[in-house]
């Protein structure tokens, strides 16, 4: 007779078991009463609850009846430690605040331990927030990513480059030695990653960023830089170089399928084309680009040109926020008002960029950036369950435009849960305080 017993269910970690999913690839899907399957920091499977509950025996399993279940975000782009500048030099144009405000205190206060404290406090308002991920440019990467790491936060380091000296390092040759020294430490840690971070077109030279195109080469990481974020900027390099700064980046190679050009605000036309046809990403900033006064990112016309947009939130000094979920609405929104057309920037796409098109920036598209099985088991749930929330037609749309970080309940990264019920398991709020409150005393003194 033939034996028509089920087969034994298999072990794993953790199921999850969402009301509504959103896994972002495939595009546009929202998977009703779907479960993902967890073993060993991976997803092993998303399908249907009724088959989860047959196929798996978890270890734990994870009721979310009034939930959005997210890849979770990806911020392509802040500098974590200035967490602890937040509102300290508001209401100024980008080279008045850098060059009168910003490294003048940076001067007097960067350390190892300001880098420490100050991207713990960023990874805690990040994870609350539903970041899993974040790009991070700053002195001192040793402290940046022990700090991430203390919380169970994934980041990309990047190894910050620039002409002039400051407490971490001498000049440009001292930043790459370092950086990469750093690199070479760390580079087996599961949680990190790394890019080269020459910090501008005006703050690099000719010769450095030749060397950097080199070791991006041949340690194939991506290179992670402010370009075109102001007009004076560009002003500037014309007369320095008679060259826009792209137009210099592209004659010394750097734009290629590598570059995160950070901002992007003023491009023309050609300069779209540009990054479209080198496979070039763009790291979006709408909420800084703002506050500095430096404009508005053309980035319906980058989507429209097949380049790939990511969105970042800057460092907390020019935002002051590190939301990314906040940042989404705002690139939706202002993408439609930009452009007069209300079809521009959807939900799904604004959720795409802020999750997939950042891992394909990273380089790390593969492992990150949607629900699939294979991929590390980062995960952000949000919490539908207030009157305000209710009617819920659309879960995309509300994740974009009716949800924010306070409706964030859990985040796991790498399978393993670092937010709880919104509350961090790997830090105490308190704790947090007390170091918020020594830097604000340190920096006013």
């Amino acid at each position: 007779m033939a034996d028509h017993r089920l087969p034994d269910p298999v072990p794993i970690d953790t199921l999850l078991l969402p009301r509504w999913l959103i896994p972002v690839e495939p595009a546009n899907v929202v998977l009703d009463d779907h479960a993902v399957a967890i073993e060993s920091g991976k997803i092993v499977a998303v399908l249907p609850r009724s088959e989860a509950l047959q196929r798996y025996a978890p270890r734990q399993t994870r009721e979310l009846p009034d939930h959005i279940l997210i890849p979770g975000l990806i911020n392509l782009h802040t500098h974590a430690a200035m967490a602890l500048l937040k509102g300290y030099a508001d209401d100024r144009p980008l080279q008045d605040w850098l060059q009168r405000h910003i490294w003048p205190a940076e001067t007097r206060l960067v350390s190892p331990d300001f880098v420490r404290d100050g991207t713990l406090l960023a990874c805690a308002e990040m994870l609350r927030g539903g970041t899993t991920c974040f790009n991070d440019m700053y002195f001192f990467p040793r402290e940046a990513a022990q700090a991430s790491l203390q919380l169970g936060m994934r980041a990309s380091i990047g190894m910050t480059v620039m002409e002039f000296p400051n407490a971490y390092a001498h000049d440009a040759e001292d930043y790459l030695n370092k950086g990469l020294a750093v690199r070479d430490e760390l580079r087996d840690e599961p949680l990190l990653s790394f890019t080269l971070a020459p910090h501008a077109p005006y703050t690099v030279n000719d010769a450095t960023f030749t060397r950097i195109l080199t070791l991006a080469e041949q340690l194939d990481v991506p290179i992670h830089l402010h370009v075109h974020e102001t007009h004076q900027e560009i002003s500037d390099s014309m007369a320095q170089y008679g060259l826009r700064p792209l137009e210099r980046l592209d004659r010394l190679g750097l734009v290629g399928p590598n570059l995160i050009a950070v901002h992007a605000v003023h491009l023309t036309p050609g300069e779209i084309d540009l990054l479209a046809r080198h496979g070039s990403s763009v790291a979006h900033c709408p909420a800084s680009n703002l506050k500095l006064g430096s404009g508005l990112a053309p980035s319906a016309a980058l989507l429209d040109a097949g380049v790939n947009v990511g969105i970042g939130t800057d460092g907390s000094a020019s935002n002051n926020r590190l939301d990314m979920l906040g940042e989404m609405r705002l690139a939706a929104l202002l993408a439609k008002g930009t452009t007069g057309r209300a079809d521009c920037w959807p939900a799904h796409q604004a959720l795409r960029a802020a999750t997939l098109a950042g891992a394909r920036a990273l380089g790390l598209e593969r492992a990150l950036g949607s629900i699939e099985a294979g991929k590390h088991a980062d995960l952000c749930a949000l919490a539908v369950t207030s009157s305000d929330h209710l009617p819920c037609f659309d879960p995309a749309s509300h994740v974009v435009h009716v949800l924010g970080r306070e409706n964030v309940s859990h985040v796991w990264v790498g399978g393993e849960l670092c937010v709880e019920n919104g509350v961090l398991r790997n830090a105490s709020d308190d704790s947090l305080r007390v170091i918020g409150q020594v830097w604000q005393n340190k920096t006013q003194g």
